[in-house]
């Protein structure tokens, strides 16, 4: 730069502008509240995604259980059961390409509307009437031929293999032998010949015969195409009485369905679809009911005629009548299968609740913190949502999806709706604790606790009632969520009562131990009495979840343990024992088989008895009713009367019975003959004219002798009732045995078979048996028809084997397993709530001379009485449970066989879950305080040395 004066001065540089002052970005609230705590947020993702699956997961496994238990029970009853057969009258024209095209048309329409199975369709034609084969070559038992059944089945060919001669052809034109063929089997036992001209008498004018062109052999004889269809793979045996005499049945060709027609009164086409039992769904049985309704009986069967142009087809079906059996009895099990799941969302809330107040306590100050510097409470809470949802929600969808998968089944609306619900409890949980902090404290105990206690005391009264009133587990009952809520109602009804007093007796207790000279024990148990805020009442939810968790497991196990005796008892009645012996009407045991049945390793009581079901009974107003009369040797029957449980008495009242001609004879009688029992003698006849006067030992309700008599009993001894019938003075009759005992009844099987065919020409019959049932790849008895040794064991496998029960009876199991679970979990929420308080104060008491075996005496001195309380608490109200509802609920559906309202109240399924939990609880606490306690402590104690 030059001056006015010529000089030259240097130039500065200019002087750089100031930088723009930075703006202030806080820090990302999510990021780092995570990354601050990433424990405490891993612990909250993973107890949301337990939570979660498992809310999503009881629906699925409800209706998987549903849907499976369907379809076995479907399934089981076998194809014929299954199918949905349509029929119409042999036509002149009718050949098998006629009949394949109806089936097509049949398929197509029905198909749109029911899910049909593929394999099993079956067509064909069949007559109406058997006929008998009177060739004189042919094996006889007796007077009655061997019987022929004919058939067309299409596709025969591919069922069978032909083993000798060949495939028949449509039938003569002049009227000549019908060619068949018969199974190689039923021909070597009947002494057929390939060639032979069967001779079956005539028809009016029309002379039945057929000619043997082939013979062949089944492929697979349990193929359920066979069904309906006669005998088709062997001889069989029919038996009447002591005749026997075989049958079978025989094919014929595709085009002789005309000439079939003349061998019954007419022919008659059949076209068998059968509904798929895989796809049967217990959400869409009443839309299936309804399809096969409109096909059997609706306009479905008017668009089946118009289609197939057959004015005489008829549909019919035994679906209808399983699937409203099967929809009953699921009706009548869902109620009961809900409770326990129930009980599992309860405690599962109590847990999540728990969470959100542990998580209030650890960030109290923090929170209280952002109040002071000016948050505000709607601003607080958004950033506690998203710090929230973003721990949760994945953790929520995770568990979701792995329910869907793991789980499948076609539903999914349910179990989502209970994910999401969840999941929003999860993420406002800790929120909604945390606004609590925003406002004003109120005094512990007041107006708006006791309104809200009442309230759940009010519809825990309304629960009971109702279910007193309706009952849960009857047909058609339902799932009503008031009534399955019931138990879980009573639990937090006796949780909330027992928050009340357990304080004021805890209380107690620490002014009685304040009177010794210990102060280990009075510490721990005025800690007890005090939350750690100091409060007077501490917080409910522990032992709310503890109480809750010991109902719900001891409602459950209760349930299970008399379902368990309910379904032996009903083994039992079915079998009238433990091992029973019936015969058939023509039939009697000789006494060389009681006898010896009778010393049979494991029987503890049998008897034989002579059952008269003619019998007449004539009361003392000298009205009459048909009755069954059944002889017993009486100490032996009270045995086994008191050992299954089904008309118990006092034996002496029979056994203590007047001799003589004149005297009546005690008898117990059935309570449907206990209103004709006034106004004189009663007296019972039997068929040969015999009548004996009786007089009234007692009332029963059921005779072991006679599971399901059908009609009235009477009940006598067996001395006095030979005096007076002579058709047992002349011979002892015995035409049943019954024991009690672990007895094996295959040994009973052997030793009727034998000592107990009584010296009759049955052994050529029982051998037909054997060889008709190795025939048909079965395992027989060996014993002649009519002949049945039932087994109290046998039917015990059976009623477990049922589909329904078993899916209700795993519900209860799933339940108790995940209600243990969050037991846990809520023991260890509860020792992580109360672990910094409890450190700070042994820490200070260490430096005051507490040894560590005080310091753990202290401990559970503290922990011990919620514990107690919890488990006292809730065994008492699963006891209460049990018996305010017990005797409302139907057990029949779980147990499989009719039972009634049997549960009530027993000891033992209560007593073990609530001492487990008691003994889980103390462990928990004795081990968190030697692992964590002492570590802690020294950290406690040493946190001035960093300052």
């Amino acid at each position: 730069m030059t001056t006015k004066d010529g000089t030259t001065v240097p130039t500065s540089a200019p002087a750089p502008a100031p930088a723009p002052p930075r703006a202030h970005r806080p820090a990302p609230w999510v990021r780092t509240r995570l990354r601050a705590m990433p424990l405490a947020a891993l612990l909250t993702a993973a107890l949301a995604l337990v939570t979660v699956f498992l809310a999503a997961a009881f629906p699925r496994i409800a209706d998987r259980g549903a849907d499976t238990a369907l379809q076995e029970f479907t399934r089981g009853l076998g194809a014929n059961v299954t199918n949905l057969e349509v029929t119409s009258e042999v036509i002149r024209d009718d050949n098998a390409a006629n009949l394949d095209g109806v089936r097509k048309k049949l398929v197509e329409q029905i198909g749109q509307r029911l899910p049909l199975s593929s394999s099993g369709q079956v067509f064909g034609t069949r007559i109406k009437t058997e006929r008998q084969m009177f060739n004189p070559e042919y094996t006889r038992f007796s007077e009655h031929a061997p019987g022929l059944n004919l058939f067309y089945l299409d596709g025969l060919a591919d069922r069978v293999t032909l083993t000798s001669g060949t495939w028949p052809g449509p039938a003569p034109a002049d009227g000549g032998p019908l060619p068949i063929v018969l199974s190689q089997k039923a021909a070597e036992a009947i002494n057929i010949k390939l060639g032979d001209v069967i001779e079956s008498g005539t028809d009016g004018p029309v002379t039945l015969r057929s000619t043997v062109v082939g013979f062949y052999q089944v492929n697979d004889p349990q193929d359920p195409s066979w069904e309906t269809l006669g005998c088709p793979a062997r001889a069989c045996l029919g038996l009447k009485g002591l005749d026997a005499w075989y049958w079978t049945s025989g094919f014929v060709d595709g085009g002789s369905l005309s000439a079939l027609a003349r061998w019954g009164s007419s022919g008659q086409n059949f076209w068998r679809l059968p509904v798929d039992p895989g796809s049967l769904r217990v959400d869409q049985l009443d839309r299936t009911r309804g399809a096969l309704g409109s096909y059997t009986a609706g306009p479905g069967l008017t668009s089946l005629i118009d289609t197939t142009l057959r004015a005489d087809l008829h549909a019919t079906s035994l679906m209808p009548d399983v699937l409203s059996r099967a929809d009953a009895r699921y009706q009548a099990a869902a109620p009961l299968g809900a409770v326990g799941p129930a009980g599992v969302a309860g405690i599962a809330v109590v847990v999540l609740c728990m969470a959100a107040a542990l998580g209030t306590d650890r960030r109290t100050t923090e929170i209280r913190l952002l109040q002071a510097r000016g948050g505000s409470r709607g601003g607080v809470l958004l950033r506690l949502i998203g710090e929230g949802s973003v721990t949760v929600v994945p953790a929520a969808v995770l568990g979701t999806t792995l329910a869907l998968v793991l789980l499948p089944t076609p539903r999914w609306g349910s179990s989502v709706l209970l994910a999401l619900a969840v999941t929003l409890l999860a993420v406002l949980a800790f929120p909604a604790r945390a606004a609590l902090l925003w406002s004003r404290p109120r005094a512990a105990g007041g107006w708006r606790r006791a309104i809200g206690e009442l309230a759940v005391l009010v519809v825990t009264a309304a629960a009971v009632a109702e279910v007193r009133r309706r009952g849960v587990g009857h047909s058609g009952s339902g799932v009503d969520p008031l009534l399955v809520a019931a138990p879980l109602l009573l639990a937090i009804s006796g949780g909330l009562l027992l928050a009340r007093i357990e304080p004021v007796v805890v209380g107690w207790l620490a002014a009685l131990a304040a009177r010794g000279r210990g102060l280990v024990g009075f510490l721990g148990l005025v800690r007890a009495a005090r939350d750690n805020s100091g409060r007077r009442r501490p917080s409910a939810l522990p032992l709310l979840a503890l109480l809750i968790a010991v109902t719900a497991t001891g409602f459950g196990a209760t349930v299970l343990d008399t379902v368990n005796h309910s379904r032996m008892r009903a083994a039992r009645i079915s079998a009238g024992g433990d091992v029973s012996v019936s015969v058939p009407i023509y039939a009697t045991l000789p006494d060389d088989f009681t006898k010896a049945a009778g010393e049979l390793p494991g029987v503890r009581a049998a008897t034989g008895a002579w059952i008269e079901e003619r019998a007449t009974f004539i009361g003392g107003d000298r009205s009459t009713a048909d009755a069954i009369l059944v002889v017993v040797e009486p100490k032996a029957y009270a045995e086994i009367a008191r050992t299954i449980g089904v008309g118990e008495y006092d034996p002496a009242k029979l056994a203590d019975a007047p001799s003589g001609q004149d005297a009546p004879v005690p008898a117990l009688f059935s309570r449907d003959l206990a209103q004709r029992l006034a106004g004189g003698a009663p007296q019972v006849r039997t068929p040969n004219g015999s009548q004996m006067t009786t007089s009234v030992a007692g009332i029963v309700a059921a005779t072991p002798a006679l599971p399901d008599p059908g009609k009235p009993f009477v009940v006598v001894p067996s001395g006095p009732a030979t005096e007076h019938l002579p058709e047992l003075k002349r011979a002892t009759k015995v035409n049943k045995w019954f024991a009690v005992g672990d007895v094996d009844p295959d040994q009973v099987r052997a030793l009727l078979m034998e000592r107990g065919l009584g010296g009759r020409e049955l052994s050529g019959i029982v051998k037909l048996v054997n060889d008709e049932a190795t025939a048909a790849g079965k395992t027989s008895s060996g014993l002649p028809p009519g002949y049945v040794v039932h087994s109290s064991g046998e039917k015990l496998a059976e009623l477990d084997a049922d589909p329904v029960q078993r899916a209700a009876g795993r519900l209860f199991w799933y339940a108790g397993v995940a209600a243990a679970g969050f037991a846990l979990l809520a023991v260890l929420l509860t020792l992580l709530r109360a672990a910094p308080d409890r450190t700070a104060v042994l820490a200070r008491l260490r430096t005051m001379g507490l040894r560590p075996r005080q310091g753990l005496v202290l401990v559970i001195a503290e922990a011990l009485p919620q514990t107690l309380a919890a488990a006292v608490g809730g065994g008492l109200v699963a006891l209460a449970a049990v018996a305010l509802l017990g005797g409302s609920l139907d057990l029949s559906a779980l147990v499989g066989a009719p039972v009634g309202k049997t549960l009530a109240p027993a000891l033992m399924p209560v007593l073990l879950p609530t001492a487990g939990l008691a003994l889980v609880v103390c462990l928990g606490v004795v081990l968190e305080t030697l692992v964590t306690g002492r570590r802690q402590i020294a950290t406690e104690l040493r946190a001035g040395e960093r300052s």
